[in-house]
């Protein structure tokens, strides 16, 4: 028996080593191994022979028998087509070509059988089909079958010849090539178990089904396999690292944490404040490294529970560092925890990009002697000439902007294990977090703090102009402040959108009476910085900016939140803008504008902003509109994987089943070293072979 991964491609029938080049560039396919797992995107029922007058252009694909009875030539250049008029016995249908047109006059016969499929539409007025696929009846393999595989291809293949039709005939070699039984990579016990089809059979139906489902058994066994694995990697991850990594045990909690409680305490904790404080305390004593994720929608208090989570280290003798994504939220961490612990002496720094000559050397002698308490800063903080005396706790705030070797860097600075607490605004749904952070247990802030009201959302068309910037003046003339968020920092040729540097100019004379500043990321981080202190302080009352406010800007005072071209923003990111207002006690607003021409799946997700405020509701409708892709940098997750079939959007229930058998699975056996496990250890050496381990790694 061969390995399929050592097998090129090269030599395939139909490929040869300049369509491999293409083949592997384009779509990563190096080996025999990597063909059998390009999967088809869909699949079209071949078993029906459509009558032309039964056909409408709402039908996706349809394949009609017929002869062609006539050809005619008309137009020149980009205009030239060639149409056939292609008669069933009953009607007939105009079939159109706009390239390759010397081709399909010498090969297509008039007046002989073909299988014609397409999809119809009307071109000049009439039913019409455009570049079908052209089979004939008696010799092609497809007539035999009833479900066709369509494949995923790209502009570079298409110019190097190869289409979806091109993919199956590979597929199809391969396959006549591999005439063996493919091995096993699920034990006996577990297909019998949970009624899973074979791999051989799974992975050749994948392909080449015969039935609907047949194709939903096979579609069941490889999603499970791909979500079931990455489970197990994970579980077992966590379940060395708990075993192996004895963590700092802070047992008290003392005067620091005391002091603040009862004395300094800005506004009394919710109830699910109060359960995360206690969840992550109860980590940090047992005597085990806390890795822990914090979920909180915007709004709902996470610094305040990272403060008081620090000051449990400090209580036990240990130093606590925070790491921000940019600068403006690590000034304003510095700014929020001074306000916080007031006359309290803990000495808090911060440390950026920016910390330059006595200052940092003063800031780095501090951190080394144990003098400084807290530190706050950006990427700043992993450098090498930067050490701890005893780092207990390291929390990084908006992780998902931090790469795993960043983290690890940080890690690496503390002597023992320090705890770690990875924290975000952005809510991950369930099936996700499973997944991304299935090695960290989950604390969630399911609560906002009280006398907070909630944004009231508006979707408007932007042909409405006057009346949105009456509301603006209503509300600055009230006291407050609003933001303008635009999606391009400049005008572009290629995008009919607006942009900030063009609206700041127009902004002001719109409002002339009003100071206006601008930010966006072209800007240097010094003249930004100036910028949104200027409006942070009160002394402009309109931000323009792009979307570099997203995260980690708090102006209580803001109440508008305008958002123009909304429908350029994905949800995740229109919910993290949302939140820059309503953190005040005062009514706020946020308006989406958008323009008329909205598709169906734009005009849902606009519609979902107005209905809710629940970043959880928000997160888990993103997930199902877009599936997983790079969802808030999932890419920067500690287990890099690669789902080839399964979504976590619309698979939760699989995602579920494939932990709690990971969990049964390990239990059973936490080492896999029981023979009916060999095959669940030799593939798990396989999968590792391929992604670096990032176990140590929150």
């Amino acid at each position: 028996m061969e390995d399929l991964r050592e097998k090129a491609i090269t030599y395939l029938p139909g490929i040869g080593p300049q369509r491999a080049k293409v083949l592997e560039s384009e779509l990563g396919i190096r080996s025999w191994h990597d063909l059998l797992y390009t999967f088809p995107y869909k699949h079209i029922d071949r078993s029906r022979l459509y009558k032309i007058r039964e056909l409408t252009t709402e039908m996706p694909f349809v394949q009609v028998l017929g002869q062609f009875m006539s050809f005619e030539e008309a137009g020149q250049g980009r205009k030239h087509r060639l149409t056939g008029h292609f008669w069933d016995g009953e009607m007939f249908l105009d079939v159109t070509w706009f390239q390759g047109i010397s081709y399909i006059k010498k090969s297509i016969k008039v007046r002989k059988d073909y299988i014609l499929f397409g999809r119809p539409g009307v071109y000049g007025g009439r039913l019409s089909v455009i570049h079908p696929d052209l089979d004939d009846p008696e010799s092609t393999v497809l007539s035999k079958m009833s479900m066709q595989p369509f494949y995923s291809t790209t502009e570079r293949m298409k110019k190097a010849g190869m289409t979806s039709r091109s993919m199956e005939r590979f597929t199809s070699a391969l396959f006549n090539k591999i005439t063996w039984t493919l091995p096993e990579t699920l034990p006996s016990y577990l297909t019998e178990r949970l009624h899973l089809m074979s791999l051989d059979k799974a992975l050749r139906a994948a392909h080449y089904p015969t039935t609907a489902e047949e194709l939903a058994a096979a579609n069941m066994r490889l999603k499970f396999e791909e979500l079931f694995f990455i489970q197990l990697i994970i579980m077992s991850y966590a379940r060395k690292r708990q075993q192996q990594r004895k963590g700092l045990r802070f047992a008290r909690v003392g005067n620091a944490f005391n002091t603040f409680f009862h004395q300094h305490l800005p506004f009394p904790l919710t109830e699910a404040q109060k359960r995360v404080i206690r969840e992550m305390h109860a980590d940090m004593k047992s005597g085990r490294q806390m890795n822990r994720l914090l979920q909180g929608d915007v709004g709902s208090g996470k610094t305040l529970v990272a403060l008081m989570v620090m000051l449990i280290a400090i209580d036990n003798g240990c130093q606590a560092c925070i790491m921000a994504p940019t600068e403006i939220l690590a000034e304003q961490h510095l700014q929020t925890f001074r306000s916080f612990l007031k006359d309290m002496p803990i000495r808090v720094e911060l440390l950026t990009g920016n910390v330059k000559g006595k200052k940092r050397s003063a800031i780095e002698t501090g951190l080394q002697d144990g003098s400084i308490d807290i530190l706050i800063g950006t990427h700043a903080v992993i450098e090498d000439n930067v050490q701890f005396r005893n780092l207990g706790l390291v929390i990084i705030d908006e992780q998902h902007r931090f790469g795993v070797a960043q983290r690890a860097k940080l890690w690496e600075k503390a002597g023992a294990v320090p705890h770690v607490l990875v924290m975000t605004a952005t809510p991950i749904p369930r099936t996700l977090a499973m997944t991304l952070y299935g090695d960290l247990d989950v604390s969630v802030i399911d609560e906002l703090p009280p006398g907070r009201k909630p944004v009231r959302t508006i979707h408007i068309y932007d042909n409405q102009p006057e009346e949105l910037y009456r509301g603006v003046v209503r509300e600055i003339e009230a006291g407050h402040q609003a933001y303008f968020v635009f999606p391009l920092v400049k005008e572009s040729e290629k995008l009919d959108l607006k942009n900030v540097q063009d609206e700041f100019v127009h902004l002001k004379e719109v409002f002339p009476q009003y100071r206006i500043s601008m930010v966006h990321g072209k800007m240097k981080p010094a003249e930004k910085d100036a910028e949104m202190q200027r409006f942070v302080s009160g002394e402009t009352q309109i931000l323009v900016a792009t979307t570099v406010i997203e995260v980690g800007v708090n102006v209580p005072n803001a109440s508008v939140m305008i958002i123009q071209n909304a429908e350029r923003f994905g949800l995740a990111q229109l919910h993290q803008l949302r939140g820059r207002v309503g953190r005040g006690a005062e009514q706020s607003y946020c308006i989406l504008v958008s323009n008329f021409k909205l598709s169906a799946e734009t005009r849902k997700r606009l519609h979902i902003m107005t209905e809710t405020n629940d970043g959880f509701e928000i997160a888990e409708a993103d997930l199902k509109l877009r599936g997983p892709g790079d969802l808030e940098g999932t890419q920067q997750s500690g287990i890099a994987f690669n789902l080839k079939l399964a979504n976590l959007g619309r698979d939760g229930q699989l995602v579920q089943l494939a932990r709690d058998t990971a969990s049964f699975v390990l239990d059973a056996d936490p080492e896999l070293l029981a023979p009916d496990n060999a095959l669940l250890r030799r593939h798990m050496q396989e999968l590792k072979k391929e992604h670096r381990d990032w176990s140590q790694i929150s």
